[in-house]
């Protein structure tokens, strides 16, 4: 019983957050009743998928602040944008990659204000070399074969697409037009309130235990970049077309220009935004 309120504690403080301070979720417990399956269970999938959900809650009219893991987020922020780094101390290779971090300082008020207009500056601006596409070597997939897995991932009744296809470069790979995701087959998002609920087919829930089949075929989908934003000459015309190119509204602050038509942005413009 010891074991059991302490892992529930520690999940649900650290991979889980909500937004109720000092309550916990009840879903958390149904994983931990056997101690000697915990180990069975993809706890870092299961984070995930929390965390994508609460991006998207955060994203509804409705909503205020952001909850899942932060920390995953922060540290993947760091990884992939130079811009936003903190300063970093020496690390053991056997040390987690995130506790190298330190912590800036949070500023307020004003000073909040202004930095937030900064980074949205810096978002808008950022071009291909502004990025370190490949944090953790060329050859992670093959450390960890499921960083290929395509399909749901899923924690308790929350199931998020995830598709490595969408970010081929961060392998090392040339970027191509990913394949369309495995959708769910219905939602409810309703028009007050910030949550949401993705009901996804039974069969989805097999996926996960089927790795060989719905692992995706690098060599087969592309080929290895000669460049580290090396893309297909379509992909930008299909991103902007499913994306919102700029961050700040050209009605915010100084007068700005309207964003560009597709046909007259670069290709060097915002190859960060493949997610």
């Amino acid at each position: 019983m010891e074991v059991q309120c302490y892992l529930f504690v520690l999940l649900g403080s650290t991979l889980f957050v909500d937004k109720s301070r000092d309550r916990l979720r009840p879903a958390i417990n149904l994983f931990l009743k056997d101690h000697r399956r915990f180990t069975d269970y993809a706890w870092g999938a299961g984070a995930l998928a929390y965390l994508y959900r609460q991006l998207g809650v955060a994203t509804r009219a409705g909503s205020k602040g952001l909850c899942g893991c932060l920390t995953l987020l922060q540290a993947w922020i760091y990884e992939y944008f130079p811009l936003f780094r903190p300063s970093q101390l020496p690390q053991s290779p056997d040390a987690p990659r995130a506790s190298s971090w330190i912590s800036p300082r949070l500023p307020g008020g004003d000073e909040a204000r202004q930095r937030l207009a900064r980074y949205r500056q810096l978002l808008d601006e950022l071009s291909a070399d502004d990025v370190t596409w490949t944090p953790y070597g060329r050859d992670g997939h093959i450390d960890i074969p499921r960083s290929l897995y395509t399909g749901p991932i899923r924690f308790s009744d929350i199931a998020e697409g995830y598709d490595p296809a969408r970010c081929l470069r961060q392998f090392g790979y040339r970027q191509i037009i990913p394949r369309a995701m495995t959708v769910p087959h219905d939602q409810y998002r309703p028009a007050s309130g910030s949550s949401y609920i993705v009901f996804w087919d039974p069969w989805v829930n097999q996926l996960w235990d089927n790795v060989a089949a719905r692992r995706l075929d690098l060599d087969f989908a592309s080929r290895p970049c000669e460049q580290p934003s090396e893309i297909v000459e379509e992909y930008v015309d299909w991103f902007l077309a499913r994306s919102h190119p700029r961050i700040t509204h050209p009605t915010d602050g100084e007068p700005q220009p309207r964003p560009l038509l597709v046909h007259q942005v670069s290709y060097d413009f915002l190859l960060l935004f493949q997610i």
